[in-house]
């Protein structure tokens, strides 16, 4: 029952600040006619859950418990690669097909590399 109450716990931290910084973002950045905010998040998130990884696995700098606060609950609810995919589709659907490909593919490397350099710089 106390993995729950973490993970419950973490979701909360993390949606809440993913609806923060996903709004500063959009708000201080608004002429970008871009889905800017999923994608600063998301690339926060991969570089953290990257660093995340190793604290917790290779270097048990942190308890294991963190692991469920931080990496299921916290960046679960963190990053957003369901609202990513809404906007992609949503790209798609007005015709803005290059504009989607694009987002699509920096979203997808940049997170790629961001977890990579998380992991990279952690180590």
């Amino acid at each position: 029952m106390q993995i729950y109450f973490l993970i419950a716990l973490g979701g909360a931290c993390g949606a809440l600040s993913r609806y923060g910084v996903g709004r500063a973002v959009n708000i201080y950045l608004a002429q970008v006619h871009w889905p800017l905010g999923t994608f600063a998040v998301n690339i926060v998130g991969s570089f953290t859950i990257g660093a995340l990884y190793i604290l917790i696995t290779e270097k048990s700098s942190l308890h294991a418990d963190w692991r469920y606060v931080l990496m299921v609950g916290f960046l679960g609810a963190f990053t957003t690669f369901s609202t990513f995919s809404l906007e992609s589709v949503a790209m798609l659907e007005a015709g803005k097909i290059a504009m989607a490909l694009f987002y699509m593919l920096a979203t997808l490397t940049s997170c790629v590399v961001g977890c990579w350099l998380g992991m990279s710089l952690t180590r």
